[in-house]
């Protein structure tokens, strides 16, 4: 073996790749949550977690499953309201005083949205809505974050293939991820200065309790794995391999990217010409 393939590489820690690392994750809503094989990634990587949800209702499922994991916080936020965001960071103040990564994992249309002709079902409110938690949120929490990261940090958000391209039924969903990807981009050169990477994750279609609310998702799944270059689809474990990779020294000069973790299937255009 030559001394070339041989070195070593200082900034990545021996028996898990997170050791002595502190990560927020948001969006767990069960454990077929793509933020949860995240946060189970993480755990196995040697990280410390902290979890937010949404409210007493989703609490009730999140809070049994994350404690599994032993989280140093598990707090409630509305990422649509400001003081709730800056009650929540304070409470988790009181338990770190720094944290290394921020997993964005939050997306919301209300389901009428998802159904239907898209110049009729996206009125005015459901525009505001969906852009406000699903897209604006990442800025409000980055911003929230900022204090905690004085040596730098890294972020990254969760995307779908709708943003680039038209997917049926998606719908206004496929603007706030665009507008999620491209905040993505901006807060990525905006916070370079400060060592923090921004990245975003285009996965591909999975079954999640997010995904279950739009019409056709069950035929989509059983007919994706033969449109994809890897003849197959993708779990959650995909996903939350490249977050690890994102969130991680092996990719230290890496921000503003959005990496595609879908078996390639944004690469094809035209299935078949027959």
């Amino acid at each position: 073996m030559s001394d070339e393939t041989n070195r070593t590489y200082p900034h990545i820690p021996l028996g898990g790749i997170l050791r002595g690392k502190r990560a927020l994750i948001t969006g767990v809503a069960n454990d077929r949550s793509i933020a949860w094989a995240i946060a189970e990634a993480f755990h196995a990587e040697g990280a410390e977690l902290a979890f937010t949800y949404p409210g007493e209702a989703m609490g009730k499922r999140v809070l049994p499953l994350v404690e599994r994991l032993r989280p140093a916080a598990v707090l409630d936020l509305d990422v649509s309201k400001d003081e709730d965001v800056t009650r929540c960071f304070a409470d988790l103040r009181k338990v770190w005083d720094g944290f290394d990564i921020l997993v964005h994992s939050i997306g919301y249309a209300p389901r009428e949205a998802l159904d239907g002709r898209f110049a009729e079902v996206t009125t005015r409110e459901i525009w505001r809505i969906t852009m406000d938690v699903s897209a604006y949120s990442l800025i409000g929490l980055t911003r929230a974050a900022l204090p905690f990261m004085p040596k730098g940090g890294s972020i990254v958000c969760l995307s779908y293939y709708g943003a680039e391209k038209v997917v049926r039924n998606y719908n206004v969903m496929g603007i706030a991820k665009a507008a999620l990807e491209a905040s993505a981009r901006y807060l990525a050169e905006d916070l370079g200065q400060d060592g923090i990477r921004v990245n975003a994750i285009s996965a591909g279609p999975l079954k999640t309790l997010a995904a279950a609310g739009i019409k056709g998702m069950r035929s989509m799944l059983g007919e994706n794995a033969d449109r994809t270059p890897l003849k197959r689809n993708i779990s959650q474990e995909d996903v939350a391999r490249a977050a690890l990779y994102l969130c991680s020294d092996l990719a230290r000069n890496v921000t503003g990217e959005v990496l595609h973790v879908d078996a390639g299937q944004n690469i094809v255009g035209v299935v078949s010409m027959a």
